[in-house]
């Protein structure tokens, strides 16, 4: 044992018999750390604790499966929940493509000129922006702008608009743009892992570039991509402040459903109810707070839940991926 090694536990001393003070400090900063992080993992468990507690009460077949009444104050949650399954799977549908998408063309295609820098920046900054930025952005955008202005081009009657109101599709793309930070990044991080022998194996047997990305460089990158699915469902599923004033509503005992042709689908251009904005108002507007008590926490534990099973769903489909890309080697 030389005169610098340390074992585990023991201070050892520097030549000339001096304390080797720089051990001693990474010993305390990860001390602290581990400290920091133990104390974290009990405030959640704390809270995760309290939330089932008081949420499993209120949390019934009924409450599950029926539909609200007398101001949310008697009946379920359905809508809701049916509400925050369409919108999350929509904002998924516009986000993954659009993001996959961009991330082939920063790693693969644009390489380190001031265009890649550029579009680098313009995502780092969109991650930082608020979620209450992104929400009156929807609403100038989506709603006041395309909208009004496709109600224009069709001669729709402004005191009847079709797409110039709050609706399930404007809350979905403002929470596409949202979460397109996580994809893009989360897609990038796959497609460098890649080997880039792997590349250069396919341009050796004459495939084009766009033929390595697509059968040798995306079926590696899969997992990460699917990655990235599952960090925007968990952000996605659990925002207010987009869908505030983009689509959602409190109370509306209706599914947002239409028939065509006999069979009932998804209506886009609906409002719908929203779990975590239903916990929101819920808890700062009701007239009764300590009788819609339960309610929330109910509801609270519902969508901890709903959010639960989705990200389980990519989960799973992520490991099927990862064991048939290794069969498949």
């Amino acid at each position: 044992m030389t005169a610098n090694s340390v074992q585990p536990g023991i201070v050892v001393a520097a030549p000339g018999g001096r304390i080797d003070w720089r051990w001693i400090v990474s010993e305390f900063y990860l001390a602290l750390v581990r400290g920091l992080t133990a104390l974290v993992a009990l405030f959640l468990g704390w809270i995760l604790w309290r939330i089932f507690i008081l949420g499993q009460k209120a949390v019934t077949w009924e409450f599950l499966t029926a539909a609200p009444r007398h101001g949310m104050e008697e009946g379920g949650i359905f809508p809701a929940i049916f509400g925050t399954v369409c919108i999350v799977v929509l904002m998924i549908v516009f986000a993954l493509p659009l993001g996959v998408l961009s991330a082939i063309y920063l790693v693969e295609y644009a390489g380190k000129g001031a265009i890649a820098r550029v579009i680098r920046a313009a995502v780092n900054n969109l991650a930082g922006v608020p979620s209450i930025v992104f929400g009156l952005f929807g609403v100038g955008f989506f709603i006041l702008f395309i909208g009004r202005g496709l109600d224009t081009v069709l001669g729709v009657p402004a005191a009847q608009p079709l797409f110039g109101q709050p609706a399930m599709l404007w809350a979905a793309l403002t929470l596409a743009i949202l979460v397109l930070p996580v994809v893009i990044v989360s897609t990038q991080e796959a497609l460098i892992a890649v080997p880039a022998s792997h590349r250069a194996g396919s341009f050796a047997m004459g495939a084009t570039k766009w033929q390595t990305v697509r059968r040798a460089v995306l079926p590696q990158a899969r997992a990460g991509i699917l990655t990235g699915a599952i960090l925007s469902i968990s952000r996605g599923a659990g925002e207010t402040a987009p869908i505030l004033f983009t689509g959602c509503a409190y109370f509306l005992p209706t599914l947002p459903v239409t028939e065509i042709f006999g069979v009932p689908v998804v209506n886009p251009l609906s409002q719908f109810m929203e779990l975590s904005y239903h916990i929101f108002i819920m808890a700062t507007q009701s007239t009764n707070v300590a009788k819609t008590l339960p309610i929330q926490y109910g509801t609270t534990l519902v969508l901890l839940g709903l959010t639960f099973l989705l990200n389980l769903s990519a989960i799973l489909l992520r490991i099927y991926f990862r064991r048939s890309l290794r069969k498949r080697h």
